[in-house]
């Protein structure tokens, strides 16, 4: 622990200068100036309140393990033993926090998102659970309080969809989303089963963190545009004009489409925001496969050719392969309530970057 007490003497004293620097009126006339070191010195604030805390249940710890040693009676020293092993619980508790916030986080957690949906195998089926997904997203949206906004989206004549692309905006929607990236396996009886027998279904999920134009550089002799008129349910054209926008990047040969909008512009503007993204998503895995083993880890990784969740209707359960946990909620799952899982690969995944740090 020598190198986080160190590390924290060291943040400890970037907090009390930024304290002293917040205590001064003149800096309400810089705003910008005001917003990033409120931001920092909240920062910090969690991380020295914490070992306040971690310093106050070792000196309990202590004391305790004092009148262990000096008591006779045997219903005290029984009831000391327990308090000494709820303290001894609670401070390494205190310390894998600290640990966690002291490990570097990443400033693609902030961002908003790009996700799409894609139906796989399953045929109907498979484009039915990906409206189900894609419901389920936009219901966590709700209650996050983010913005959700339909980039592309194909539908099919049951209502499913073969493919639905959206944004989400918001506060760190990024951070919250990115370890749905994967391949989600539904089990179930379809509708169009008539011997009642369960079919398994998979779709796979993409989120990437949307990027800025800064973020990524796309030079226009690279893309190859072209524009046609956008289709619904069965092909039938639903537009009279050649408003649909296919976007090719031609060195990493991406392939974005965008026919929702009426406009040509505002679909080709939509296309544009989806191939920063994948473009800033490949330059973040190749940043990663270089520097660190992040990317080895299941969780977090994106891996979306990695089974990474089951739906399996007739029992009730959403199992999340990744992390070995079951929940018998599907129903409240289905309806945005995915907290349970989100929080837990959080956690996994700070875990991972402990051991590997």
């Amino acid at each position: 622990m020598e190198l986080v007490e160190n590390k924290v003497k060291q943040l400890t004293e970037e907090y009390n200068q930024l304290k002293q620097e917040l205590s001064d009126v003149a800096i309400f006339n810089d705003q910008q100036k005001y917003k990033t070191i409120s931001k920092r010195f909240n920062e910090l604030d969690e991380i020295v309140n914490l070992h306040q805390e971690i310093r106050v249940t070792e000196s309990a710890l202590k004391d305790n393990k004092g009148l262990n040693e000096s008591e006779s009676d045997p219903e005290m020293l029984e009831l000391i033993k327990d308090e000494l092993q709820q303290l001894e619980q609670e401070l390494a508790e205190k310390q894998r926090e600290l640990v966690a916030l002291l490990l570097p986080k990443d400033p693609n957690n902030e961002k908003n998102a790009i996700v799409e949906i894609r139906a796989g195998t399953g045929g109907e089926e498979a484009a039915l659970f990906a409206a189900d997904l894609f419901r389920m997203y936009s219901y966590y949206a709700e209650k996050k309080k983010w913005k959700l906004k339909v980039l592309h989206s194909n539908e099919t004549g049951l209502g499913g969809f073969k493919e639905a692309v959206f944004s989400l905006e918001g506060k760190n929607v990024y951070g919250d989303m990115r370890y749905e990236s994967g391949v989600h396996r539904v089990q179930r009886v379809p509708d169009t089963e008539s011997s009642g027998r369960i079919h398994t279904s998979a779709i796979s999920v993409a989120v990437l963190p949307e990027a800025e134009p800064v973020d990524v550089q796309i030079e226009d002799k690279d893309l190859k545009v072209d524009v046609y008129r956008s289709s619904g349910c069965g092909g039938q054209s639903v537009n009279t004009t050649d408003s649909a926008v296919r976007i090719t990047h031609v060195p990493t040969s991406i392939v974005v489409t965008c026919q929702d909008e009426k406009s040509q512009i505002k679909n080709r503007n939509k296309a544009m925001s989806v191939l920063r993204a994948k473009l800033f998503d490949k330059e973040i895995a190749r940043q990663e496969q270089e520097t660190s083993s992040a990317r080895k880890s299941q969780v977090g990784t994106g891996d979306r050719s990695a089974k990474i969740r089951t739906y399996n209707f007739s029992q009730n359960r959403v199992t999340d392969h990744r992390i070995n946990l079951t929940s018998y909620k599907l129903e409240q799952i289905l309806s945005g309530e995915i907290d349970e899982f989100t929080s837990a690969l959080k956690l996994a995944h700070k875990n991972e970057m402990m051991k590997t740090d």
